[in-house]
């Protein structure tokens, strides 16, 4: 594997935001296992960030027909563009149904004021690119562990699916500016909270043939 053009390990609870360019590959890994990285990525243009189209859950999920991502899946903007693919998934379970944790949930849910929240760590660090809070729609929750019942459609958040050192690659396939938040719900994290690991690699970081599969 190639050196990776940029990489970050983001704290318990943090975020970042990053301009990827078409053909470049963003890796996001959980270090200790068991934590989800919530992804969100609008279209670029001129070097910042078009607010108006954005990663589609709807899209993704009617045009693939199915609510899991996995390795090969081709994530949709609003606008039916192809945004990213994944290209690499060693953990092989995540959630594009639900909404990324925001203090209001917090309060609502569980009576907590003032909880630190992926909504909030994304929208601060996507800031410099134009977008605001209220831009921000439904994440890809990586290895987030979301199962509907088939009757009621109540749904119950399990164990994250990353093992350590778990990872996923997705391909941009425009150009992007991407958010990246280390979930910050203890719920989520089946009791605790754990770094993010972020890389860009200029290309594909396995070669040909050798992409990691989802177990």
């Amino acid at each position: 594997m190639t050196p990776p053009r940029h990489a970050l390990r983001l704290a318990p609870q943090s975020g970042c935001a990053l301009a990827l360019e078409r053909g470049q590959t963003l890796r996001v890994r959980s270090p200790t296992g068991e934590q989800v990285a919530d992804v969100m990525a609008f279209a670029r243009t001129a070097g910042t960030a078009d607010p108006d189209e954005w990663l589609s859950s709807g899209r993704t999920i009617d045009y693939g027909n199915s609510i899991y991502v996995g390795s090969g899946t081709i994530l949709y903007s609003n606008r039916s563009t192809p945004l990213l693919t994944v290209t690499a998934d060693t953990a092989g379970r995540h959630d594009f149904l639900v909404a990324p944790c925001s203090e209001e949930m917090f309060e609502r849910l569980y009576g907590m004021a003032g909880h630190p929240s992926c909504l909030a760590n994304l929208a601060t660090h996507l800031a410099p690119f134009g977008i605001r809070v209220d831009d921000i729609p439904t994440t890809l929750n990586l290895f987030m562990v979301v199962t509907p019942d088939p009757l009621s459609g109540v749904i119950t958040i399990g164990v994250p699916s990353s093992r350590p050192g778990d990872h996923v690659d997705l391909r941009a396939e425009t150009d992007l500016v991407v958010g990246v938040a280390a979930c910050s719900a203890e719920v989520t994290n089946n009791g605790t909270l754990g770094p993010v690991e972020v890389e860009v690699h200029d290309a594909a970081p396995n070669p040909p043939g050798d992409e990691a599969q989802a177990r």
